[in-house]
């Protein structure tokens, strides 16, 4: 990649990263396909994303009884599938819609139905933000709120900028992880910041290398290893103008292990 001014996506682990990414993932990627039980009105790969990244959050609903609901018409109770099927209707949207700051608050609107008020879907947050323990201990200060525009501005300027450069295979996927690590880092939403984020993630993944990139299973992984997940984020630091990005080399990494799952 040729040298780029960036406004706030950190390039210092860029080439540990790129040397740490073996051809061999790079040949589990290109052996991506889609399951056969997708169908014209069914993505598998997209139930995966929504209830692994929901489960993540804290929803119980199984993968199973999921495809059952999409695919057979189980019923549910509505508490049991809005919130699932909510950021179902967010990826499906994305597979259809370019990446940029407009669509990304369409996305967050859809995939926050069932989560905020009306008027609070897509919007920017306005109040302070912390990420706290089940013991409702602070472990994440994050954006200040009279900056959340400006820094959640710099973002988007640098994914627009990203697509006008030639990247290889490894680099789209040290961005993409990039940009997810950010986006949570900025928290811009009220909520629904992680469900964003990990949909971010793989929709630049395929804006940059086709739709193939929907068939990672990178949800799954997080959510299988979510303790690790949360203590790679938390790396980082614990205040968002004092975040050191040296340290986000093992979040980064997440990423391509999903393709292990892929080949299981």
């Amino acid at each position: 990649m040729k040298e780029t001014q960036f406004e706030i996506l950190s390039t210092l682990l860029l080439k540990d990263y790129c040397e740490s990414i073996s051809n061999v993932m790079i040949r589990k990627f290109d052996a991506l396909k889609d399951s056969e039980l997708s169908a014209d009105a069914f993505s598998f790969y997209t139930s995966v994303s929504a209830v692994f990244s929901s489960k993540i959050e804290g929803e119980e609903m199984e993968l199973d009884s999921f495809i059952k609901h999409k695919l057979m018409g189980v019923m549910f109770t509505p508490d049991h599938t809005q919130k699932i099927d909510d950021l179902y209707e967010a990826y499906q949207f994305a597979k259809q819609s370019p990446l940029n700051a407009d669509t990304i608050k369409q996305a967050h609107t859809l995939l926050t139905t069932h989560i905020l008020q009306k008027e609070q879907r897509g919007a920017l947050r306005t109040g302070n933000m912390f990420v706290t323990t089940n013991d409702g201990r602070i472990e994440y200060v994050a954006c200040a709120p009279g900056n959340v525009k400006e820094e959640i501005d710099r973002l988007y300027n640098d994914i627009a900028l990203l697509f006008n450069i030639d990247l290889s295979i490894q680099e789209v996927f040290f961005f993409a992880a990039m940009i997810h690590l950010v986006f949570v880092k900025i928290h811009p939403f009220n909520d629904g910041n992680g469900r964003t984020a990990r949909l971010l993630e793989k929709w630049f993944l395929a804006q940059k290398l086709g739709a193939k990139a929907w068939f990672i299973q990178s949800e799954k992984n997080y959510y299988t290893n979510h303790q690790v997940y949360y203590h790679n984020i938390r790396l980082l630091g614990l205040e968002y103008e004092l975040l050191d990005y040296a340290q986000a080399l093992p979040f980064l990494l997440m990423l391509p292990e999903a393709l292990v799952i892929d080949s299981e």
